[in-house]
């Protein structure tokens, strides 16, 4: 596998391109890269506690450094430490890669010492840090205006803006409730809201305003998302209650500081999962993966479609459960996955779709209408791009149902700008007769920098 050194300018942007070809099984032990979820919530809360923070093993790549970099354009002294000096920081004029063992050290000044902004803060193209910062930014007594890169100004933010809005936040956006954001904060009032989606970034968003409110905060879903959030609040001393699907906070909370360790990306070790499954003769060991139960679905769902995989070293890791995932390659059948069990995988449904491309019988996927607005239209990318691929897929309005087959063939895809979409089409021309080209992933540097070379270690 190669990245192809070749630059073509664009619109002003520099597109990569991923040359994949199956040469030999995968072997091998490698780490993920620190938990991005995580990551952005660490900041968030160490920065609105009071005193030093430090965090471990933080993701030094573009997504969650932009929350880095949207608390100190508000006043918060965050320092930065690093084993590497190769790889600079993509906000700084780096091309970005996988830094190992980054450490923060950020010095918060309580709930209502942000200053504002002097300019724009510009998100990038992370959605966690637009959504998460409308809930900060509601509670502060000033305007502010968050922009995102052309993705991110496609994408609603509007079941962010209605509960915020409820509790007196006036948030301007474009017809839609795309971005930009214009926000005006000030004294909020609580509410007991009922979201329509199982969403974390919802959920936080609700949840951060929450603590500048005076009494209790209330918000309910209609499947459990993933609880980082509140696991973190917790640890930082918030008066938090979590009853079924209902989660409240005590408002006017002072956050202590936090000292946390954060554990692999899921997210970033399914691509590796599911390769290790799909490969023939293929044996990966993932170590120190994040096993948080709100996160895990992919696990389960591969266990029922035959993958050979045990988790071992079972631990704590500053709240949060890791472990190392041992995976061997096995013979996959087809299943119909939906409703809590997707909930829990669904930021892993493009790879998902290339395990289904290669498990005998017929997948069907439901449940997923969320990802047409994620940093593409997920479902009708993976169902494209894999069609290319020889894979008899039918697009549905929330899913895909997809014809396993034996093998795929190689082609020329497109990632959409999409870090999820191009890492799993890598995958997928492991199971490609011929050179497959994936076309278009500077994108992955917003989540994983290091995935291509940590796949040609696997590559031998």
């Amino acid at each position: 596998m190669r990245k192809n050194s070749k630059r073509q300018k664009l619109q002003g942007k520099f597109l990569n391109q991923i040359n994949i070809k199956y040469k030999k099984p995968l072997k091998g032990e490698i780490t993920p890269p620190p938990d991005k979820s995580i990551s952005h919530r660490a900041v968030i809360i160490s920065s609105l506690a009071e005193g030093k923070s430090i965090i471990r093993n933080f993701l030094y790549a573009e997504d969650p450094l932009r929350t880095v970099n949207a608390f100190r354009e508000m006043g918060i002294k965050i320092e930065e430490k690093t084993q590497s000096t190769e790889n600079k920081s993509p906000l700084k004029g780096g091309e970005g890669g996988l830094t190992q063992n980054a450490e923060l050290i950020i010095h918060g000044k309580g709930l209502n010492e942000l200053k504002e902004p002097k300019d724009t803060i510009d998100c990038g193209n992370s959605g966690t840090t637009m959504r998460l910062l409308c809930g900060v930014l509601a509670g502060q007594l000033f305007s502010s205006t968050l922009k995102g890169d052309a993705s991110l100004s496609r994408r609603p933010m509007q079941r962010v803006i209605t509960p915020l809005t409820e509790m007196g936040a006036v948030i301007k956006s474009e017809k839609g409730g795309f971005p930009p954001l214009d926000i005006t904060g000030g004294k909020l009032k609580p509410i007991q809201f009922q979201s329509p989606v199982a969403s974390a970034q919802v959920k936080s968003a609700v949840l951060f305003a929450g603590l500048y409110c005076d009494g209790i905060i209330s918000i309910s879903e209609p499947e459990k998302s993933r609880d980082h959030t509140e696991r973190m609040l917790k640890a930082a001393g918030v008066n938090i209650e979590i009853k079924d699907l209902k989660v409240s906070v005590t408002g006017k909370s002072k956050l202590k500081p936090l000292e946390t360790t954060i554990p692999g990306d899921f997210s970033s070790a399914a691509f590796f999962i599911v390769a290790g499954a799909m490969v023939p003769k293929s044996e990966i060991l993932i170590k120190n993966a994040g096993i948080n139960p709100t996160r895990t679905g992919l696990l389960e769902i591969l266990e029922m479609m035959g993958a050979d995989i045990a988790l071992e070293n079972k631990r704590d890791a500053s709240g949060e459960p890791v472990c190392d995932v041992y995976v061997k390659h096995s013979s996959l059948t087809a299943i119909n996955i939906s409703g809590k069990m997707l909930t829990r995988a669904i930021d892993e449904f493009p790879i998902l779709c290339v395990a289904a491309s290669v498990a005998k019988g017929t997948t069907k996927i439901t449940g997923a209408k969320e990802l047409r607005v994620k940093e593409s239209d997920r479902i009708a990318s993976m169902s494209k791009e894999l069609r290319k691929m020889g894979v008899e897929i039918e697009e549905l309005e929330d899913g895909v149902i997809i014809k396993g087959r034996e093998r795929l063939k190689a082609a020329t895809v497109q990632s959409y700008g999409d870090h999820r979409v191009a890492m799993a089409l890598t995958v997928a021309g492991l199971l490609a007769d011929g050179e497959t080209i994936v076309q278009d992933t500077e994108c992955v540097n917003t989540s994983f920098p290091g995935f291509v070379e940590m796949l040609d270690k696997l590559m031998g």
